[in-house]
């Protein structure tokens, strides 16, 4: 239960970001939620892979318990995903901001109708 809130505040958090940006909204708030709930998964899968390596009788005593110390620590890993790819994001942004300003500073004076080449 507390994934899907945690899903649902990255949703809106990148849909800000889109919407600072003049994004699609739901194309990135379903990016967010995939890179949540997919790091969360390779996380899970990783260690249960570890734990069946390192001790295959564990196999037969799973607990799929919805608190757990390794759903805590995977909350925390797909969260801090989450983050470093808004962060990722936003930089590329304000980078495409800055680009497309200096195009428009380099077209001012320029005679559409010459050829120059």
């Amino acid at each position: 239960m507390l994934s899907i809130f945690i899903a649902i505040a990255a949703y809106r958090y990148y849909a800000g970001l889109a919407e600072k940006f003049g994004k699609t909204k739901w194309h990135f708030g379903l990016l967010a939620v995939v890179i949540y709930f997919g790091f969360q998964v390779l996380f899970l899968f990783s260690y249960s892979f570890y734990v069946a390596v390192s001790n295959p009788d564990s196999l037969n005593n799973n607990n799929y318990a919805g608190f757990s110390l390794m759903n805590m620590i995977s909350w925390i890993f797909a969260i801090a995903a989450v983050y470093g790819f808004y962060k990722i994001l936003e930089k590329r942004f304000e980078r495409g901001i800055i680009k497309t300003n200096v195009s428009e500073i380099e077209e001012i004076g320029s005679d559409p109708t010459k050829n120059f080449h």
